[in-house]
């Protein structure tokens, strides 16, 4: 079992001089002193060290109030999520899935040891509450693997208590500027210790420049490069089920299968396409309960927008029966496709794909002419769309219409996106309109899904002897909420059309 927890601190350089008098911290009434605690902590990573270049620590660690196993990932300056476990002789499963996606199946290994005397104290308000907690820490670290050595050091640590104003830290870090005590440069003791124990032929290396890109293809790589990373980094964030992680991870595997196709002059398609045919398969693993979740909330929300007269029989208790019978998955069920071997050579293909590019000759050239002609025809297959649309009466065969420039609204919006650095403004307005047309089309499809929904809980309400009075009259609003998406769409298209000239007549100019 592991449990999450949200760690706000700040690291000081420390001299011998130990710590400062922090009394006269405003707020402070009573600085306690906890006594002295010695850790014992052995960091694991690959040999290659990926977790450490994504900031991630992962650590076994003996003495203090809380040993165990700890991973530690960003969130921000001085903020991480702090995942722990129980002390054990292995590494956690819980642990090991939610480093799987940097890690695949290279073995993790001890590469460095850090013990340290923790000199700890609370800084306590008038009530006793805690506010935070300041240590002195005396750092050994020694490398573990390689040619390394070791270093020794001595930090100030200030961690923020559960609950309090991280303004506490703002004037906690005055009174020490005050007293001479000077933030530290690394932002953890591991990323300290892998700098200052590091072999001495690799010590005082220059980091690898990355170049800005030059031609189409730099762009394009560029963009899918940026979506295998957001996959890989929202891995974890699924497995722990955070907020929103699963459709985001699913838009960015939309958003390199999409390149894959808007981009076909310049990655060759025979390389491209089993790609974007798996990455179809993890989008739809992904999709197994969001969609009906969707469903279930729109349906869940127009249901509390009715007075109570208007509820007819037991419909929230019908609503969650039907909900529940429609989930195909669960967590577990879609932590076990992360664990799977089909998504992790999938990571490893993508992997190869940017290392190693199928460039075509287009690739090559200035990437306001290529990039530009791959929205452009873009843009004209959602304009052809939406003109066939509107052209057709209200209906089934409208409503498919609408559908497929959804879905072609969202793959300009993605090749759009990925035209911003190249062509600067011009892209971006497109990225706003296509916004703008995806969120008008994608009400309108799910009204037709809602109305589907609708009668199909109509028919069980029916069967089962209940009144189907209220799903007809949600149906009914449904039915006048697509219509008034359909109603609108001329003028937003009219408006969109007027924006994207340049998009349709020739290439737009670059500006910022």
């Amino acid at each position: 079992m592991a449990d999450t927890k949200r760690e706000i601190e700040r690291k000081y350089e420390s001299d011998e001089s130990g710590l400062p008098d922090l009394t006269g911290v405003a707020g402070v009434a009573a600085v306690i002193d906890k006594g002295v605690a010695q850790l014992d902590a052995t960091y694991y990573d690959t040999v290659d060290e990926r977790l450490a270049a994504s900031s991630l620590t992962l650590r076994r660690r003996t003495g203090g109030s809380d040993a165990g196993w700890h991973l530690k990932f960003p969130v921000g300056p001085g903020i991480r999520d702090e995942i722990q476990a129980p002390l054990s002789d292995e590494l956690p499963r819980t642990l090991a899935g939610l480093v799987r996606s940097r890690v695949r199946d290279t073995e993790l290994v001890p590469v460095v040891r850090l013990r340290s005397d923790r000199d700890v104290r609370d800084l306590v308000d008038a009530d006793g509450r805690v506010l935070a907690e300041v240590s002195v820490d005396a750092v050994l670290a020694e490398r573990l693997s390689g040619d390394g050595g070791t270093a020794q050091w001595t930090e100030i640590e200030v961690e923020l208590a559960d609950g309090v104003d991280p303004v506490f830290l703002d004037k906690v870090e005055k009174r020490l500027k005050k007293a001479g005590v000077r933030p530290s440069s690394s932002a953890s003791k591991l990323q300290r210790a892998l700098a200052e124990t590091a072999p001495k032929k690799k010590r005082g290396q220059k980091t690898r420049v990355v170049r800005a890109p030059v031609t189409a293809g730099d762009h394009v790589l560029d963009y899918i490069r940026a979506q295998r990373d957001a996959i890989v980094e929202l891995d974890p964030a699924v497995r722990r089920d955070v907020y929103d992680s699963v459709h985001r991870m699913r838009v960015a595997t939309r958003r390199m299968r999409s390149a894959f196709k808007s981009y076909a002059k310049v990655l060759d398609r025979a390389v491209t396409d089993p790609i974007g045919e798996e990455l179809k398969w993890l989008a739809g693993e992904l999709g197994v309960d969001r969609d009906q979740e969707v469903l279930t909330e729109r349906l869940t929300a127009a249901i509390d927008e009715l007075p109570r007269t208007l509820l007819s029989g037991p419909v929230r208790t019908r609503l969650r029966t039907w909900s529940k019978a429609r989930s195909g998955g669960s967590r577990r069920r879609l932590v076990n496709v992360l664990d799977g071997t089909r998504y992790l050579e999938l990571l490893g293909t993508v992997d190869a794909l940017v290392a190693g590019p199928p460039l075509l000759e287009a690739a090559g050239g200035q990437p306001e002419t290529v990039i530009g002609k791959a929205v452009r025809k873009d843009f004209s297959r959602v304009s052809g769309l939406v003109e066939q649309a509107l052209g057709l009466e209200p209906g089934h065969e409208r409503d498919l219409a609408l559908h497929e420039a959804r879905k072609l609204a969202k793959r300009t919006r993605y090749s759009a996106e990925s035209a911003v650095p190249a062509l600067g403004d011009p892209a971006a307005g497109l990225v706003k309109s296509m916004k703008n047309l995806q969120n008008l089309l994608g009400d309108h499809q799910d009204s037709v899904m809602t109305r589907e929904a609708l009668r199909e809980l109509a028919r069980q309400a029916h069967a089962a002897g209940e009144p189907s009075f209220t799903y007809g009259l949600l149906y009914g609003r449904e039915e006048r909420r697509a219509a008034e998406d359909e109603a609108e769409l001329p003028g937003l298209w009219a408006e969109i059309r007027s924006r994207a000239g340049s998009w349709t007549y020739g290439g737009p100019s670059r500006s910022r």
